[in-house]
Protein backbone atom coordinates (compact mmCIF):
# COMPACT_ATOMS: atom_id res chain seq x y z
CA UNK A 1 0.00 0.00 0.00
CA UNK A 2 1.38 3.17 -0.98
CA UNK A 3 1.08 6.16 0.97
CA UNK A 4 -1.71 7.83 -1.38
CA UNK A 5 -3.27 4.89 -1.20
CA UNK A 6 -2.97 4.91 2.70
CA UNK A 7 -3.86 8.58 2.59
CA UNK A 8 -7.19 7.55 0.54
CA UNK A 9 -8.18 4.62 2.51
CA UNK A 10 -7.39 6.85 5.74
CA UNK A 11 -10.30 9.38 4.09
CA UNK A 12 -12.20 6.70 3.56
CA UNK A 13 -11.99 5.45 7.22
CA UNK A 14 -13.19 8.67 8.32
CA UNK A 15 -15.96 9.65 6.05
CA UNK A 16 -17.72 6.37 7.19
CA UNK A 17 -17.39 7.22 10.92
CA UNK A 18 -20.49 9.64 12.29
CA UNK A 19 -20.41 13.19 11.56
CA UNK A 20 -17.35 14.29 13.64
CA UNK A 21 -15.90 11.09 15.13
CA UNK A 22 -13.64 8.29 13.20
CA UNK A 23 -14.58 4.54 13.74
CA UNK A 24 -14.36 3.48 17.34
CA UNK A 25 -12.74 6.83 18.56
CA UNK A 26 -12.02 7.33 22.16
CA UNK A 27 -12.55 11.32 21.44
CA UNK A 28 -13.71 13.13 18.45
CA UNK A 29 -10.82 13.34 15.55
CA UNK A 30 -8.10 11.63 17.86
CA UNK A 31 -7.75 8.07 16.11
CA UNK A 32 -6.73 5.18 18.53
CA UNK A 33 -5.07 2.10 18.02
CA UNK A 34 -8.19 -0.36 16.60
CA UNK A 35 -8.48 2.41 13.81
CA UNK A 36 -4.67 1.96 12.86
CA UNK A 37 -5.08 -1.78 12.91
CA UNK A 38 -8.19 -1.54 10.65
CA UNK A 39 -6.79 0.98 7.59
CA UNK A 40 -3.36 -1.71 7.83
CA UNK A 41 -5.67 -4.75 7.55
CA UNK A 42 -3.72 -6.13 10.82
CA UNK A 43 -5.15 -7.22 14.37
CA UNK A 44 -4.31 -4.32 16.95
CA UNK A 45 -1.59 -6.17 18.81
CA UNK A 46 0.05 -6.33 15.45
CA UNK A 47 -0.10 -2.28 15.60
CA UNK A 48 1.44 -2.95 19.17
CA UNK A 49 4.10 -5.01 18.84
CA UNK A 50 5.25 -2.78 15.90
CA UNK A 51 4.75 0.05 18.13
CA UNK A 52 6.58 -1.68 20.85
CA UNK A 53 9.45 -2.33 18.35
CA UNK A 54 8.87 -5.89 18.07
CA UNK A 55 11.77 -7.45 15.51
CA UNK A 56 9.60 -10.56 14.89
CA UNK A 57 7.09 -8.61 12.80
CA UNK A 58 7.38 -8.81 9.16
CA UNK A 59 9.05 -6.09 7.24
CA UNK A 60 5.72 -5.78 5.04
CA UNK A 61 2.95 -5.50 7.73
CA UNK A 62 5.35 -3.15 9.46
CA UNK A 63 5.33 -0.59 6.32
CA UNK A 64 1.44 -1.36 5.90
CA UNK A 65 1.22 -0.34 10.04
CA UNK A 66 3.63 3.00 9.57
CA UNK A 67 1.66 4.04 6.53
CA UNK A 68 -1.22 3.74 8.50
CA UNK A 69 -0.17 5.87 11.20
CA UNK A 70 1.19 8.34 9.08
CA UNK A 71 -2.18 8.79 7.41
CA UNK A 72 -4.14 8.68 10.27
CA UNK A 73 -1.57 10.96 12.33
CA UNK A 74 -2.15 8.59 14.97
CA UNK A 75 0.14 9.30 18.47
CA UNK A 76 0.01 7.14 20.97
CA UNK A 77 -0.65 8.04 25.01
CA UNK A 78 2.63 8.02 25.95
CA UNK A 79 1.97 9.17 29.04
CA UNK A 80 -0.78 5.93 29.47
CA UNK A 81 1.80 3.82 28.02
CA UNK A 82 4.63 4.49 30.27
CA UNK A 83 2.64 4.11 33.66
CA UNK A 84 1.47 0.89 31.93
CA UNK A 85 5.24 -0.10 31.00
CA UNK A 86 6.15 0.71 34.58
CA UNK A 87 3.73 -1.19 36.75
CA UNK A 88 5.70 -4.77 37.29
CA UNK A 89 3.64 -8.06 35.31
CA UNK A 90 2.91 -10.78 38.53
CA UNK A 91 2.82 -14.46 36.52
CA UNK A 92 2.41 -16.94 38.54
CA UNK A 93 4.00 -20.21 37.91
CA UNK A 94 2.53 -23.52 38.34
CA UNK A 95 4.69 -26.64 38.45
CA UNK A 96 4.25 -30.31 39.72
CA UNK A 97 7.40 -32.38 38.14
CA UNK A 98 9.10 -35.48 38.99
CA UNK A 99 13.02 -34.21 37.25
CA UNK A 100 14.62 -31.82 39.69
CA UNK A 101 16.81 -30.95 36.62
CA UNK A 102 14.54 -30.07 34.33
CA UNK A 103 12.86 -27.97 37.23
CA UNK A 104 16.15 -26.31 37.27
CA UNK A 105 16.44 -25.63 33.41
CA UNK A 106 12.82 -24.17 33.46
CA UNK A 107 13.62 -21.90 36.14
CA UNK A 108 17.13 -20.60 34.63
CA UNK A 109 15.10 -19.31 31.56
CA UNK A 110 11.92 -17.76 33.94
CA UNK A 111 14.48 -15.71 35.80
CA UNK A 112 16.32 -14.39 32.69
CA UNK A 113 13.54 -12.80 31.60
CA UNK A 114 11.90 -11.99 34.56
CA UNK A 115 14.92 -9.62 35.68
CA UNK A 116 14.62 -8.11 32.31
CA UNK A 117 10.34 -7.64 31.91
CA UNK A 118 9.74 -6.11 34.99
CA UNK A 119 8.09 -9.53 35.86
CA UNK A 120 7.58 -10.78 39.17
CA UNK A 121 6.90 -14.75 39.64
CA UNK A 122 4.81 -16.22 41.99
CA UNK A 123 5.45 -20.17 42.55
CA UNK A 124 3.22 -22.39 43.31
CA UNK A 125 3.82 -26.18 43.88
CA UNK A 126 0.82 -28.09 43.24
CA UNK A 127 2.33 -32.31 43.89
CA UNK A 128 -0.20 -34.36 44.16
CA UNK A 129 -4.06 -35.07 42.83
CA UNK A 130 -5.77 -32.09 42.08
CA UNK A 131 -3.86 -29.61 44.08
CA UNK A 132 -3.45 -27.72 40.82
CA UNK A 133 -6.91 -26.68 41.54
CA UNK A 134 -6.43 -24.90 44.64
CA UNK A 135 -3.05 -23.30 43.86
CA UNK A 136 -4.74 -21.99 40.33
CA UNK A 137 -7.93 -20.61 41.89
CA UNK A 138 -5.03 -18.64 44.33
CA UNK A 139 -3.42 -16.78 41.85
CA UNK A 140 -6.18 -15.85 39.86
CA UNK A 141 -8.12 -14.35 43.47
CA UNK A 142 -4.74 -12.45 43.83
CA UNK A 143 -5.02 -10.61 41.01
CA UNK A 144 -1.89 -12.22 38.67
CA UNK A 145 -1.54 -10.70 34.86
CA UNK A 146 -0.57 -14.68 33.43
CA UNK A 147 0.05 -17.97 34.07
CA UNK A 148 3.23 -20.06 32.46
CA UNK A 149 2.63 -24.16 32.79
CA UNK A 150 5.08 -26.39 32.28
CA UNK A 151 4.39 -30.35 31.89
CA UNK A 152 2.16 -31.70 33.24
CA UNK A 153 -0.06 -29.20 33.86
CA UNK A 154 -0.50 -27.77 30.44
CA UNK A 155 -2.11 -31.04 29.79
CA UNK A 156 -4.52 -30.61 32.28
CA UNK A 157 -7.68 -29.66 30.47
CA UNK A 158 -9.71 -28.91 33.99
CA UNK A 159 -6.70 -26.31 34.47
CA UNK A 160 -6.96 -24.76 31.00
CA UNK A 161 -10.84 -24.50 31.03
CA UNK A 162 -9.95 -23.17 34.51
CA UNK A 163 -8.05 -20.19 33.29
CA UNK A 164 -9.78 -19.80 30.30
CA UNK A 165 -13.08 -19.17 31.91
CA UNK A 166 -11.09 -16.43 34.25
CA UNK A 167 -9.55 -14.92 31.28
CA UNK A 168 -6.41 -14.78 32.47
CA UNK A 169 -3.75 -14.97 29.80
CA UNK A 170 -1.55 -18.44 29.80
CA UNK A 171 1.62 -20.37 28.06
CA UNK A 172 1.74 -24.18 28.06
CA UNK A 173 5.43 -25.09 28.02
CA UNK A 174 6.00 -28.99 26.13
CA UNK A 175 2.68 -29.62 25.83
CA UNK A 176 1.95 -32.49 23.18
CA UNK A 177 -1.12 -31.06 21.93
CA UNK A 178 -1.63 -27.16 22.63
CA UNK A 179 -4.82 -25.94 23.42
CA UNK A 180 -5.72 -22.74 20.91
CA UNK A 181 -6.95 -20.57 23.79
CA UNK A 182 -3.69 -20.48 25.42
CA UNK A 183 0.02 -19.61 24.23
CA UNK A 184 2.08 -22.22 23.76
CA UNK A 185 5.98 -23.29 23.17
CA UNK A 186 7.10 -26.71 22.07
CA UNK A 187 9.44 -28.96 19.65
CA UNK A 188 8.32 -31.58 18.00
CA UNK A 189 8.74 -34.71 20.68
CA UNK A 190 7.51 -37.19 17.73
CA UNK A 191 9.91 -36.00 15.21
CA UNK A 192 12.25 -35.91 17.96
CA UNK A 193 12.09 -39.21 18.92
CA UNK A 194 12.23 -40.59 15.43
CA UNK A 195 15.18 -39.48 14.49
CA UNK A 196 17.02 -40.50 17.84
CA UNK A 197 15.74 -43.45 17.48
CA UNK A 198 16.96 -43.98 13.59
CA UNK A 199 20.26 -42.55 14.90
CA UNK A 200 20.48 -46.15 17.14
CA UNK A 201 19.18 -48.27 14.59
CA UNK A 202 22.10 -46.54 11.64
CA UNK A 203 24.85 -47.57 14.59
CA UNK A 204 23.59 -50.86 14.09
CA UNK A 205 20.71 -51.94 17.06
CA UNK A 206 17.90 -53.63 16.05
CA UNK A 207 17.06 -54.39 19.47
CA UNK A 208 16.30 -51.19 21.06
CA UNK A 209 14.22 -51.07 24.97
CA UNK A 210 12.24 -47.92 24.90
CA UNK A 211 10.87 -46.13 28.61
CA UNK A 212 8.08 -44.15 28.34
CA UNK A 213 7.38 -41.59 30.21
CA UNK A 214 4.44 -40.22 32.41
CA UNK A 215 1.42 -41.06 31.08
CA UNK A 216 -0.24 -38.00 32.01
CA UNK A 217 1.59 -36.23 29.87
CA UNK A 218 0.62 -36.27 25.72
CA UNK A 219 4.58 -36.01 25.06
CA UNK A 220 4.73 -38.99 26.23
CA UNK A 221 2.26 -40.67 24.02
CA UNK A 222 3.87 -39.18 21.22
CA UNK A 223 7.51 -40.27 21.70
CA UNK A 224 6.60 -43.26 21.75
CA UNK A 225 4.72 -42.97 18.07
CA UNK A 226 7.78 -41.57 17.24
CA UNK A 227 10.06 -44.40 18.75
CA UNK A 228 7.44 -47.22 17.07
CA UNK A 229 7.73 -45.48 13.70
CA UNK A 230 11.11 -45.52 13.19
CA UNK A 231 11.09 -48.81 14.50
CA UNK A 232 8.92 -50.04 12.14
CA UNK A 233 10.22 -47.93 9.09
CA UNK A 234 13.32 -49.31 9.75
CA UNK A 235 12.43 -52.87 10.21
CA UNK A 236 14.02 -53.15 13.51
CA UNK A 237 12.60 -55.37 16.41
CA UNK A 238 8.96 -54.75 17.11
CA UNK A 239 8.47 -57.36 20.54
CA UNK A 240 6.25 -55.35 22.79
CA UNK A 241 8.49 -56.61 25.88
CA UNK A 242 11.01 -54.26 24.82
CA UNK A 243 8.72 -50.93 25.98
CA UNK A 244 8.83 -50.32 29.56
CA UNK A 245 6.67 -47.90 31.63
CA UNK A 246 8.70 -45.24 33.39
CA UNK A 247 6.93 -41.98 34.93
CA UNK A 248 9.69 -39.61 34.26
CA UNK A 249 11.63 -40.20 37.51
CA UNK A 250 14.59 -41.88 38.17
CA UNK A 251 13.23 -44.52 40.75
CA UNK A 252 11.12 -45.49 37.45
CA UNK A 253 14.16 -45.60 35.15
CA UNK A 254 15.73 -48.22 37.71
CA UNK A 255 12.60 -50.41 37.51
CA UNK A 256 12.26 -49.76 33.80
CA UNK A 257 15.73 -50.88 33.41
CA UNK A 258 16.12 -53.87 35.60
CA UNK A 259 12.77 -55.02 33.52
CA UNK A 260 14.48 -54.50 30.20
CA UNK A 261 18.23 -55.84 31.30
CA UNK A 262 16.20 -58.90 32.80
CA UNK A 263 14.79 -60.44 29.37
CA UNK A 264 16.20 -63.40 28.16
CA UNK A 265 17.30 -61.88 24.93
CA UNK A 266 17.90 -58.23 26.04
CA UNK A 267 18.24 -55.09 24.53
CA UNK A 268 21.65 -53.63 22.53
CA UNK A 269 20.32 -50.60 23.57
CA UNK A 270 17.87 -48.85 25.64
CA UNK A 271 15.94 -44.63 24.60
CA UNK A 272 14.56 -43.37 27.94
CA UNK A 273 12.36 -40.70 27.43
CA UNK A 274 14.23 -38.17 29.75
CA UNK A 275 17.90 -37.88 31.22
CA UNK A 276 16.93 -38.71 34.52
CA UNK A 277 15.60 -42.46 33.41
CA UNK A 278 18.75 -43.21 30.88
CA UNK A 279 20.91 -42.16 33.84
CA UNK A 280 19.37 -44.83 35.75
CA UNK A 281 19.92 -47.43 32.89
CA UNK A 282 23.22 -46.36 32.84
CA UNK A 283 23.21 -46.82 37.25
CA UNK A 284 21.46 -50.84 36.10
CA UNK A 285 23.91 -51.85 33.55
CA UNK A 286 27.18 -50.82 35.43
CA UNK A 287 25.74 -52.85 38.39
CA UNK A 288 25.20 -55.86 36.42
CA UNK A 289 28.61 -55.36 34.96
CA UNK A 290 27.80 -54.50 32.13
CA UNK A 291 29.81 -51.86 30.08
CA UNK A 292 28.44 -48.62 28.45
CA UNK A 293 28.39 -47.94 25.63
CA UNK A 294 30.77 -51.47 25.15
CA UNK A 295 28.04 -53.05 25.65
CA UNK A 296 24.71 -50.85 25.77
CA UNK A 297 24.25 -47.86 24.29
CA UNK A 298 22.04 -45.34 26.58
CA UNK A 299 20.44 -42.50 24.81
CA UNK A 300 17.69 -39.78 26.75
CA UNK A 301 15.98 -36.74 26.29
CA UNK A 302 16.02 -33.11 27.37
CA UNK A 303 19.63 -32.25 27.68
CA UNK A 304 19.20 -31.46 31.25
CA UNK A 305 22.83 -30.78 33.46
CA UNK A 306 22.72 -34.83 34.49
CA UNK A 307 22.91 -35.73 31.20
CA UNK A 308 26.93 -34.34 31.23
CA UNK A 309 27.46 -34.76 35.40
CA UNK A 310 27.29 -38.83 34.74
CA UNK A 311 29.67 -41.31 33.26
CA UNK A 312 29.74 -41.53 30.46
CA UNK A 313 27.83 -38.42 29.68
CA UNK A 314 24.95 -39.07 27.39
CA UNK A 315 23.85 -39.12 24.22
CA UNK A 316 20.42 -37.29 24.58
CA UNK A 317 17.84 -35.09 22.33
CA UNK A 318 18.61 -31.46 23.41
CA UNK A 319 15.30 -30.11 24.26
CA UNK A 320 15.57 -26.28 24.74
CA UNK A 321 14.18 -25.54 28.08
CA UNK A 322 15.70 -22.66 29.37
CA UNK A 323 14.83 -20.66 25.95
CA UNK A 324 11.26 -22.49 26.02
CA UNK A 325 10.71 -20.61 29.66
CA UNK A 326 11.97 -17.56 28.39
CA UNK A 327 9.57 -17.42 25.32
CA UNK A 328 7.04 -18.37 27.73
CA UNK A 329 7.52 -15.40 29.23
CA UNK A 330 8.16 -12.95 26.45
CA UNK A 331 4.94 -14.30 24.63
CA UNK A 332 2.95 -13.45 28.24
CA UNK A 333 4.62 -9.82 28.74
CA UNK A 334 3.47 -9.20 24.95
CA UNK A 335 0.28 -10.23 25.59
CA UNK A 336 -0.48 -8.78 28.98
CA UNK A 337 1.31 -5.09 27.60
CA UNK A 338 -0.70 -5.35 24.63
CA UNK A 339 -4.25 -6.20 26.72
CA UNK A 340 -3.23 -2.62 28.97
CA UNK A 341 -2.65 -0.50 25.97
CA UNK A 342 -6.23 -1.79 24.68
CA UNK A 343 -5.61 -3.76 22.12
CA UNK A 344 -6.71 -6.83 21.03
CA UNK A 345 -4.46 -9.86 22.27
CA UNK A 346 -4.19 -13.36 21.02
CA UNK A 347 -2.15 -16.22 21.92
CA UNK A 348 0.63 -16.95 20.43
CA UNK A 349 2.14 -20.28 19.48
CA UNK A 350 5.68 -21.79 18.55
CA UNK A 351 7.77 -24.98 17.67
CA UNK A 352 11.25 -24.27 18.98
CA UNK A 353 14.09 -26.26 17.45
CA UNK A 354 15.44 -29.67 19.01
CA UNK A 355 18.80 -31.34 18.36
CA UNK A 356 20.33 -34.82 18.65
CA UNK A 357 23.61 -34.18 20.96
CA UNK A 358 25.94 -37.33 20.10
CA UNK A 359 28.46 -37.95 23.51
CA UNK A 360 29.91 -40.95 24.84
CA UNK A 361 27.15 -43.35 25.72
CA UNK A 362 25.88 -44.38 22.58
CA UNK A 363 28.23 -47.07 20.22
CA UNK A 364 28.21 -49.08 17.45
CA UNK A 365 26.70 -52.80 19.13
CA UNK A 366 29.89 -54.23 20.88
CA UNK A 367 31.96 -51.21 19.84
CA UNK A 368 33.07 -48.18 21.21
CA UNK A 369 32.11 -44.74 19.16
CA UNK A 370 34.46 -42.80 16.85
CA UNK A 371 34.55 -39.02 17.36
CA UNK A 372 34.25 -38.60 13.25
CA UNK A 373 30.75 -39.92 13.73
CA UNK A 374 29.19 -37.16 16.20
CA UNK A 375 25.72 -35.76 15.58
CA UNK A 376 26.46 -32.73 17.53
CA UNK A 377 29.42 -31.36 18.89
CA UNK A 378 29.12 -30.83 22.30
Amino acid sequence: MTKPQAKERAKSVRTAAAPGRKPGLAKPGVPTMSDVAQLAGVSPMTVSRVMNGDPNVRPGTRRRVDEAVAALNYVPNQAARRLAGARAIRIGFLYSNPSAGYLSEFLVGLLNQASSNNVQLVVENCEGGDAWEMHTRRLVDNGVDGIILPPPLGDTRGLIELVSQANVPAVTVACGQPDRRVGAVSIDDYQAAYDMTSHLVALGHHRIGFVIGHPNQTASERRLKGFKAAIAEHGADEAPELIAQGMFTYRSGLDAAEMLLGLDVRPTAIFASNDDMAAASVAIAHRLGLDVPGDLTVAGFDDTALATTIWPELTTVRQPIAQMAETAVQFLVRQIRAERDGSAAEPEHIVMDFTLVRRQSDAAPRRRPKMAGKVAEV
